[in-house]
């Protein structure tokens, strides 16, 4: 599938960056181009509602296959982000205002795809005392309201320059699976996230598990930026320190030519080397391959996640 790159113009903090090359895909990550009748209908759906999607401005490599399917993450608050993360195709910039209607639009976008599990992430929007939170409940709200059946799965921010009781808002609302990503092993968050804090984020799953126990928590990252081996294996010690559910790792790839250089890809052993790794060290739920992505079959990672606790339990 052809890459679905945003205008060098949305990225203005990129621009005086130098080129790095884009090398070629290996052929375990090459996907096929969206054209079913599926992928149309959701497309349609979106654009009836005025909805954003994480699929689209991030470039997503499955948005084919998952829209076919009538699945799409929905990405609240506009498509405009107040960080400038160096592997993120997201524009950065001053972001609109709040839509109040968007809550409304997202659920009956869900009711009308049909869904069983629905993923909903937004931009980070440090301009809102909240960083959104409100917005998220809201949100929730809406959706649990027009689709009780639904279950939701919430891919926010860090809320790093927030009150921590804004945390409390979205816990309160009840989502199923309460996502943050890492992204990357520590010692690579002054170059690719530097506007964010690895602690922080690690605190913020804790706190989750904190306020509800009951509540599946979830983060991930992605490898080829740089980092080696044991980085990643310590960055999996930090979040079951954290009491995280489900780890994601999938490959990095660079949207443009001004973002983080793909530092290497990562073979599919390799891969499978960290999903036993990972379950060993007692995650209920590991997806690791090249194309993983946080929503990427999220709704049957979910049955399964649900289906692990049950059975830990059981052997408690």
């Amino acid at each position: 599938m052809r890459d679905l790159k945003i205008p060098q113009q949305r990225h203005p903090e990129k621009a005086h960056r130098p080129d790095n090359a884009q090398p070629k895909k290996p052929d375990w990550i090459r996907v096929k181009a969206p054209v079913s009748d599926g992928y149309k209908q959701t497309h349609k759906i979106m654009r009836e509602h005025n909805l954003v999607t994480v699929c689209e401005e991030a470039g997503c490599p499955n948005a084919g296959e998952c829209w076919s399917q009538g699945h799409a993450t929905m990405m609240i608050m506009g498509d405009i982000c107040t960080r400038g993360c160096t592997f993120c195709n997201i524009a950065t910039g001053r972001p609109d205002t709040l839509d109040v209607f968007e809550p409304g639009r997202v659920a009956d976008a869900v009711q009308k795809l049909g869904l069983n599990h629905v993923v909903v992430t937004s931009v980070d929007r440090d301009d809102l005392k909240d960083g959104g939170a409100d917005h998220f409940a809201q949100t929730i709200r809406a959706i649990r309201h027009r689709s009780p059946g639904t279950t939701i799965e919430i891919l926010t921010p860090d809320f790093l320059k927030c009150d921590s009781s804004v945390l409390e808002t979205i816990v309160e609302a009840k989502p199923d699976v309460f996502n943050h990503n890492l992204e990357t092993v520590p010692g690579l968050y002054p170059e690719v996230r530097p506007g964010a804090r690895y602690f922080h984020s690690l605190r913020l799953l804790q706190r989750v598990k904190e306020l509800d126990p009951t509540m599946f928590t979830k983060s991930g990252i992605m490898v080829g930026l740089g980092e080696d081996k044991q980085a990643v294996h310590q960055v999996m010690d930090d979040m079951r320190a954290a009491d995280i559910d489900f780890l994601t790792i999938g490959q990095y790839l660079q949207p443009t030519p001004k973002h983080h250089a793909v530092d290497r890809f990562v073979h599919p052993d390799e891969f499978a080397s960290y999903e036993k790794a990972a379950y060993g060290k007692g995650f209920l739920m590991v997806s690791a391959t090249p194309l993983t992505r946080s929503s990427y079959h999220a709704g049957d990672d979910f049955s399964r996640l649900r289906a692990a606790r049950l059975e830990k339990l059981g052997q408690a």
